[in-house]
């Protein structure tokens, strides 16, 4: 799934992604914005807030080179179940969410996907690498690095004041 190794990636650039409807996504095209990418589940006690609040940070943001890109991931207890296309409907359905939803992915384990690999790489947790649970939130900037990363309980709205600085380097 990726245009390079993880391990050779530079950024987030460097990859190629699948769509909701199994279309290669070269995520170049996000070159000079800033991203903020998730693992989204639907059925998980944080969705509901989770959900509102990126599409409140979109729908603020998404004219001054703000994109969210969400990553279904049915790891943890099975809370993303369905196809790409119908993850993709139930968060623009439900929620309103106009950002791009891709394909699931796996982000732990021997089968993570290159740009999840990429992304814990150069970030750690609280308890290291692995991803602990949905709604895990990275924050790149507009070179595609990543500045931040976020735990499932810090809650988009709250990261507001890094994404305007963000947003804010040239």
């Amino acid at each position: 799934m990726g245009a390079v190794s993880s391990v050779t990636a530079q950024s987030v650039h460097d990859f190629v992604v699948k769509d909701s409807r199994n279309q290669d996504v070269d995520l170049s095209i996000y070159k000079g914005k800033v991203l903020l990418i998730v693992n989204v589940a639907p059925k998980c006690g944080f969705a509901n807030a989770n959900y509102t609040e990126l599409t409140e940070l979109y729908h603020r943001y998404k004219d001054s080179d703000f994109v969210i890109l969400a990553f279904p991931c049915n790891q943890f207890l099975h809370q993303a179940p369905g196809t790409g296309e119908e993850l993709e409907h139930y968060a623009c359905e439900k929620f309103k969410a106009d950002y791009p939803v891709f394909q699931k992915v796996l982000v732990n384990g021997k089968n993570t996907a290159p740009i999840y690999k990429f992304l814990k790489a150069n970030t750690r947790g609280f308890l290291g690498s692995t991803i602990k649970w949905n709604f895990t939130k990275f924050l790149i900037d507009k070179e595609g690095h990543v500045i931040q990363r976020y735990a499932t309980t810090t809650f988009p709205l709250s990261i507001e004041g890094d994404i305007k600085k963000a947003l804010e380097q040239s």
